[in-house]
């Protein structure tokens, strides 16, 4: 059965992602389409970043990997096809793919030119319709990516500056929100082994977490560790800390969003 994943910045107000799906299955009629999200931010390559690189490992290999978040789209940017582990990923080399490469080494990249693949007329600003789908189910029904375009050195693929959290001389970890989900919860780049240096020398209920001029203490459990309508820290199911409200949000709790530096401590006696 052939896998083919969807994220994109097209919302669902308009047809955009439904074409996008007609075009794949007019191509591969039997392809599973699989929604990760429409609902990035317009050009918001920096979420589109860390939600393909928290989802597709949940995939099986073979899958084709589809992102869509291309404010470049009929400019010099490329396309290119990407291999990981199994995985085949099509996106613009924008930035995109940054947090899966920052996981695992590329074992084959490509970029993607053949033209004979693609829909008869290209347009200037929807090749998500023209390129993308008709590529994703071709490459579906076991066309290898080697036949998108010429090799390109991994190393060329263009790449955000996404911050990752550092250890002071204090001890102290500092991280930042990098994202928040519908639910309010606002989730940082601080990832579960970083507080293994901390919990190694104390227990989780010893930690402090502080945000501008709000302190958490201890690590929770669930939501319900809390008092209702009270703030928590939780290590959440993409493994990395969240900070969140039991019954409520987060991001207006806290009144702040991406960026918002987060520190980890030792309690203060």
């Amino acid at each position: 059965m052939a896998i083919i994943t969807l994220l994109t910045d097209f919302g669902l107000e308009d047809a955009y992602a439904g074409i996008v799906k007609g075009v794949i299955l007019s191509v591969n009629p039997s392809a599973t389409i699989v929604d990760i999200s429409h609902n990035i931010a317009p050009q918001d390559l920096s979420r589109a970043a860390y939600l393909i690189g928290a989802s597709y490992e949940y995939f099986s290999p073979g899958t084709v990997h589809v992102v869509v978040v291309d404010p470049g789209v009929g400019g010099d940017r490329a396309i290119v096809g990407v291999e990981i582990k199994g995985h085949q990923f099509l996106a613009p080399d924008n930035g995109v793919l940054t947090a899966v490469l920052a996981e695992r080494s590329a074992d084959r990249v490509v970029r993607v030119e053949n033209n004979n693949l693609f829909l008869e007329c290209v347009s200037r600003t929807f090749h998500g319709r023209d390129i993308f789908a008709p590529v994703a189910g071709h490459l579906s029904m076991g066309l290898d990516l080697g036949a998108l375009g010429p090799g390109v050195d991994p190393e060329t693929l263009v790449r955000l500056h996404l911050p990752q959290p550092v250890s002071t001389d204090t001890g102290e970890i500092v991280g930042a929100v990098i994202t928040s989900d519908r639910f309010g919860n606002l989730i940082t780049n601080i990832r579960e082994q970083d507080l293994i240096p901390l919990i190694k020398k104390i227990d989780v209920s010893g930690l402090t977490i502080q945000m501008g001029d709000r302190t958490i203490h201890g690590l929770s459990e669930s939501y319900t560790s809390v008092a209702l309508g009270e703030p928590l820290a939780v290590i959440g199911s993409s493994g990395c800390l969240e900070l969140s409200v039991n019954g409520g949000n987060a991001l207006n709790f806290f009144k702040t969003g991406p960026d918002e530096a987060v520190r980890i401590r030792k309690k203060i006696r």
